[in-house]
């Protein structure tokens, strides 16, 4: 009797697609490990069989996230050097595990005077560039395979639940809502997309600032964010997000970042006011990262971040420059940002083009 042999993966093919998970009567959690290695892998991967990504050719990108851990596990894999841009958010935790992955990390100690400690990893990174002969840099933000790189998540969204009427998520390239909203509308153009943000990020309209809550917003304007794909965007603080990370995982049994507890508190509240439509919330990796951090109580209170309950409903305004230091939303109706604001963002720059 002839027996079939198991298909093995790669790591990186085995943990980039997320499990799906009831969280309640209408509310659906796309679960990942690490959200940000389906567009590491598929941008390598791409580059690779175009012929951009030689056997000398170093990978060089500016991240101080998991995008970079997901370059540094794909890169592991294809035996490439790959140098990392990032700055003092950097967690201890995340640095070693690039370190051992073989990935070089520079951290830029001071922010820019235009784009604050983004605008002056790009600079490094430009630097870096003219010092090597053969690089490759995947410009998430403006590279179009990132939100390519989900019309795979969407397609297990719509095998797995059918229609999907709303998708709440975190945005920071623009890539993951985006490309997974914009297959979803190939077959249900009604769904909707409500984005997650945190206050003093450019995003959507805000003046930049600083940011405790990391993994969600930005300092620049990325070309994968596209504004007309977004029918609502809520902005929330870091002590909410926390809170609603730590409700997660006592309540779900899902041990996740505050990235995915900002996404969820946002999407609690919709599901339940929508409760005749099926809703999917994005959570987009796990929280071991944090375990000194949002999961400490201690940690929590000597920075200030009490856990008390938070506003059972999010604060409505018409003007993103009216979203108080709280929980608060507004309809965006799937228009431009000069629509919405009046004026072209500030500090839209490429990746690829923002320095000379």
């Amino acid at each position: 009797m002839a027996v079939s042999m198991p298909v093995f993966q790669e790591i990186t093919e085995a943990q980039m697609m997320p499990r799906i998970v009831r969280l309640g009567r209408n509310l659906y959690g796309a679960v990942f490990t690490l959200m940000k290695l389906l567009p590491a892998r598929t941008i390598l991967r791409n580059a690779l069989q175009r012929g951009e990504l030689g056997p000398d050719t170093v990978v060089v990108e500016t991240t101080s996230g998991t995008f970079g851990l997901g370059l540094a596990m794909q890169t592991a894999l294809l035996k490439r050097d790959l140098i990392l841009v990032s700055d003092p958010a950097i967690d201890v935790h995340l640095h070693r595990r690039l370190s051992g992955l073989g990935a070089r990390v520079e951290v830029c100690t001071s922010p820019a005077p235009v784009g604050g400690f983004q605008g002056a990893r790009l600079r490094r990174l430009a630097e870096i560039r003219a010092e090597h002969p053969d690089t490759f840099c995947p410009e998430q933000y403006s590279n179009p395979d990132n939100p390519r790189s989900y019309a795979a998540v969407a397609e297990l969204l719509g095998k797995a639940l059918g229609q999907v009427d709303t998708v709440v998520g975190p945005v920071g390239s623009g890539g993951s809502m985006c490309g997974t909203v914009g297959t979803l509308r190939e077959s249900t153009p009604h769904t909707r997309a409500v984005g997650v943000d945190t206050h003093n990020s450019v995003l959507f309209g805000q003046s930049d600032g600083p940011r405790p809550l990391r993994g969600l917003g930005n300092s620049l304007w990325p070309e994968n964010l596209d504004h007309t794909a977004f029918d609502e965007v809520h902005w929330c603080t870091a002590a909410e997000a926390f809170l609603a990370t730590r409700q997660l995982h006592a309540q779900h049994a899902l041990f996740q970042g505050p990235t995915s507890g900002a996404a969820f508190l946002a999407a609690r509240w919709w599901a339940e006011s929508h409760p005749d439509e099926l809703c999917v919330v994005m959570l987009p990796d796990e929280g071991y990262r944090y375990q000194d951090t949002v999961y400490d109580d201690r940690w929590l209170a000597d920075n200030g971040f009490a856990l008390s309950a938070p506003a059972s409903e999010p604060l409505e305004v018409a003007q993103p420059g009216s979203a108080g230091d709280r929980w608060t939303r507004m309809a965006w109706r799937r228009r431009s940002y000069r629509e919405v604001t009046g004026s072209a963002p500030g500090d839209r720059l490429p990746v690829a083009e923002a320095v000379s």
